[in-house]
C-alpha cells in the first residue's frame, strides 16, 4: 500500500482531485485508511513533480472524503481481462485460416 494524497476536493465532472508526489498507473484501486474501495485512478495530470490525480469514486457519498488520506493499493491489482483473444498454441507459429471462397 503507498499513499497517494489528500483529496482536495470533488469536481463537478465526478472525480475526486489530489495531489500526489509520485505517478500511479491507470486504473489502479484506491483506498481509506480502512482498506475499502473508494475507487480507481483515471487521470494523472499536471506537473510532473507534483501531479494532480483523478479518481473515479465506486461509493455513495464522494464528499465525505474530502480532505481524506487516500492510497493505491498494491495488493488489489487488478488482472488484464482477456477480451476474446485465443491462447497461442504450444507448438510453432498460429495458422491463419483460409479465405472465404466467394460466389
Amino acid at each position: 500500500m503507498r499513499r497517494l494524497g489528500k483529496v482536495s476536493h470533488y469536481a463537478r465532472q465526478g472525480f475526486l482531485i489530489l495531489r500526489t508526489d509520485w505517478v500511479p498507473s491507470l486504473n489502479d484501486p484506491v483506498v481509506d485508511k480502512k482498506l475499502t474501495v473508494v475507487g480507481v485512478v483515471k487521470d494523472v495530470f499536471g506537473p510532473v513533480n507534483r501531479p494532480y490525480v483523478a479518481v473515479k469514486p465506486r461509493i455513495r457519498n464522494p464528499e465525505d472524503y474530502v480532505g481524506a488520506l487516500l492510497y493505491v493499493d498494491t495488493k488489489r491489482k487488478r488482472s488484464k481481462p482477456n477480451h476474446g483473444k485465443k491462447k497461442k498454441s504450444k507448438g510453432g507459429k498460429a495458422r491463419r485460416p483460409a479465405p472465404r471462397r466467394r460466389g
